[in-house]
């Protein structure tokens, strides 16, 4: 199958949603697929393409959330490469920007679109609006984003049940829409793929020595995940225990801020600010800590406690809808609701290695179930569901479906 995926964001972006696509990418080629990618350009206003053009990147400009880039530029030259690509079908990963683009060409190319939808933006207006008219500019989220996911895609891909209920519940979506939770590579975090010479070496880069007790956060360094619920607690935390540190892997807008809180509050000694990892490296940092922890209520999923997980790191995370389907409480990890259940799960496997050890091995095992060859095969799925029996590239060819069933046939009569 030939797959165009469009994007707004794509390494060397470092956000879930841009893992998430280079991790789909790597496993549907592993799979045999073509992919193609549609993105924009990080750096400045033209258009690129890389990879013998299996990659294109238009011409973007900043919007002032984090990296983010927007694009309302289609060249001609990129148009007509794509038309070159003989797509089968498209996946498109943004709303806006480039997943305008993505509906164009679907249109244009007469082929199916899959969109997920990965981003709950009712929780970011206030990066557009500072705080004035929020309530007109959700509702107008809300429209534009029923719009793009109701009448111009085939099928919706959504990665959780929270997702799910929002679109159903709130948005009333009437069509299909497959919950299909997003995978990860989960073979490099694993605890035997990593050298545990460079875990000595970057704990002795970041202060921390064998007696100290990790609690590790990743992620964007904003006021939707609640970091500061993180540091407060660690005022407490140290009390039970000297040498409990909270190392905080991310940069963002109030990173400044953060690190002004764990002063203020004299505890700048256990808490560790890293700032930006690259994704190249990151899973050497998640040997490091004893617990993933997180007070986030903005996730549609939370990628980051499965790389937790994989390297058999216990989660205590926010009782969130978003993570339940991931941490099942006294299994991989415990859910808390406020301060003391959050004190209480950490002192519990603080306190009891034995506990920390069952929870460590239940996590790596739950963590395989999420792996990226999973994710692919049930993206596929959707895909040969948005297929039907559509033409599988240029007008005259068999459709997919029927290609299948002939491969099909033609090996059982050992053909």
């Amino acid at each position: 199958m030939r797959i165009g995926i469009f994007t707004d964001t794509y390494p060397p972006f470092i956000n879930g949603v841009s893992t998430s696509i280079a991790m789909l990418e790597s496993a549907l080629k592993k799979k045999g697929h073509q992919v193609f990618i549609v993105t924009v350009n990080p750096d400045d206003m033209h258009y690129v393409f890389e990879k013998n053009d299996h990659i294109i990147r238009l011409p973007g400009i900043p919007v002032g959330i984090y990296d983010y880039r927007l694009t309302g530029i289609y060249p001609l030259k990129a148009i007509n490469k794509i038309k070159e690509w003989n797509l089968d079908i498209i996946h498109s990963h943004t709303e806006f920007g480039v997943g305008t683009f993505a509906r164009i060409m679907a249109k244009q190319l007469d082929i199916p679109i899959v969109h997920t939808y990965h981003t709950m933006y009712e929780d970011y207006i206030h990066y557009i609006t500072k705080g004035y008219f929020d309530a007109p500019s959700k509702k107008i989220v809300e429209h534009l984003t029923k719009f793009y996911c109701d009448k111009t895609v085939t099928e919706l891909i959504v990665p959780t049940k929270k997702t799910y209920d929002l679109f159903k519940e709130k948005y009333e979506y009437t069509r299909n829409i497959h919950i299909v939770p997003t995978g990860i590579e989960v073979e490099r975090f694993y605890r035997e793929k990593n050298k545990k010479e460079k875990t000595t070496i970057l704990k002795d880069q970041l202060g921390i020595t064998d007696d100290d007790f990790v609690l590790l956060f990743v992620g964007r360094l904003a006021s939707e995940k609640n970091v500061t619920f993180l540091i407060d607690n660690q005022v407490d935390l140290i009390k039970k225990n000297k040498h409990c540190k909270l190392l905080i892997i991310g940069d963002g807008p109030d990173i400044d801020l953060f690190k002004r809180q764990a002063k203020k509050l004299k505890i700048a000694d256990n808490v560790i600010f890293t700032g930006k990892i690259p994704w190249e490296e990151i899973h050497e940092y998640y040997q490091i800590p004893q617990v993933f922890v997180t007070a986030s209520h903005t996730e549609t999923q939370g990628l980051t406690l499965l790389e937790a997980m994989a390297a058999s790191v216990p989660v205590v995370a926010l009782d969130d809808e978003a993570f339940r389907d991931v941490v099942i409480d006294d299994l991989n990890g415990y859910l808390f609701t406020n301060k003391k259940e959050y004190k209480q799960a950490i002192e519990k496997i603080m306190d009891h290695p034995e506990v920390m050890e069952r929870l460590s091995r239940q996590a790596r095992i739950n963590a395989e179930s999420h792996s990226a060859k999973y994710y692919a095969e049930k993206v596929l799925d959707v895909y040969y569901t948005a297929l039907g029996g559509k033409p599988v590239g240029r007008k005259g060819k068999k459709t997919f479906l029927t290609t299948m069933k002939s491969v099909v046939k033609k090996g059982l009569h050992g053909k």
